[in-house]
């Protein structure tokens, strides 16, 4: 049995990224009987660097519900929680703090390329810093054994592999020591519509789960393409133009779209022409998913209802963790 730790911060609405990078690969390991899924909306994580604006992070709590909802995720099937109401990861956390030093810390890419981005300089929020560390307990609560992660977030696994390593030394084989699930070849980082490496709310550069056609329509419209493309009979080039690059993601009829690279780069094919084939080819994708998530926004209450019920079943497993990490670590006194 493989037991699988996985989720996403609710800063926002999920979008064509996360969808890529995430979503539809876990509605797979999903339908595998041999994976117990548990996927987590990463609230606690969300306040690490959103503390003075903490509604921004509850409101979508239900949003994020609502997006895995939509895509397939099954509460009957996968246990869907809530970070901030397991109490008992907090606690882990504080153990495993004691096992990692700040150097440690201070050399993680991700984190030192996350501080870099977010330009916090020596203002770094402390829980943000050690953010790799609150990961690790998560990871390690439920005992998981795999953890689907980009590319860019290697070095957050190996974090928890050391700590791993570190307490079982130290304190006798309890914790799991977990595998990172990468990516799938050609399956990572899906840009955003403007060109931009990565796609975001900040940068207003994401097709979203949750809009509606005309918006799906506008933004397509308004996408990167070849600049130096001006003229319907002008050759065209495909690298680097999102429609091609959407096109070989969402496309199934793979020859169609070769023949229209080869018409593309001769010229003699117009950029309206392809966005319009991509608005019908993301509408395929879309429509279903969209139809679904307007049905279980009906009734809000229900789906935090199976949030709550989804964060008690989470709650004892990684109860039962930190009862058997107190245990090993001689502080377990009654």
């Amino acid at each position: 049995m493989n037991i699988i730790l996985t989720g996403d911060r609710p800063t926002g609405q999920l979008h064509l990224g996360h969808y890529v990078g995430s979503l539809k690969k876990r509605v797979e390991m999903q339908a595998d009987e041999n994976n117990q899924m548990n996927i987590m909306i990463a609230d606690v994580q969300a306040l690490t660097d959103n503390a003075k604006n903490p509604e921004k992070v509850s409101k979508n709590v239900l949003e994020v519900a609502l997006d895995y909802l939509a895509v397939g995720l099954d509460p009957k099937r996968s246990t869907l929680f809530i970070q901030s109401q397991i109490p008992q990861l907090a606690e882990l956390m504080m153990y495993y703090m004691n096992l990692v030093t700040v150097a440690r810390v201070k050399r993680n890419p991700t984190v030192k390329s996350e501080i870099e981005q977010k330009k916090f300089g020596e203002s770094v929020p402390t829980g943000f810093f050690v953010y790799p560390i609150s990961q690790a307990a998560d990871i390690t609560a439920f005992k998981a054994n795999l953890v689907p992660v980009g590319e860019d977030q290697k070095p957050m696994l190996e974090q928890t592999q050391e700590i791993v390593h570190t307490f079982n030394s130290t304190y006798g084989e309890v914790l799991v020591e977990p595998k990172a699930v990468l990516p799938e070849k050609g399956m990572g980082r899906l840009p955003g519509i403007d060109g931009n490496g990565k796609m975001s709310k900040s940068l207003n550069n994401g097709i979203y789960l949750a809009d509606d056609a005309d918006t799906i329509k506008k933004k397509v419209m308004s996408m990167y393409t070849d600049p130096n493309h001006i003229h319907v009979e002008d050759p065209g080039q495909v690298e680097g133009n999102m429609v091609f690059t959407y096109l070989d993601v969402f496309g199934k009829d793979k020859a169609y779209i070769e023949e229209l690279k080869e018409h593309y780069r001769r010229g003699g094919l117009g950029d309206v022409k392809i966005k319009r084939y991509l608005i019908d080819v993301l509408e395929a994708e879309l429509a279903p998913i969209r139809a679904r998530r307007l049905e279980f926004a009906k009734d809000p209450q229900a789906v935090m209802e199976m949030l709550r019920q989804g964060s008690l079943q989470a709650e004892k497993v990684a109860a039962a963790t930190l009862d058997d990490v107190k245990k090993a670590m001689g502080i377990q006194y009654f």
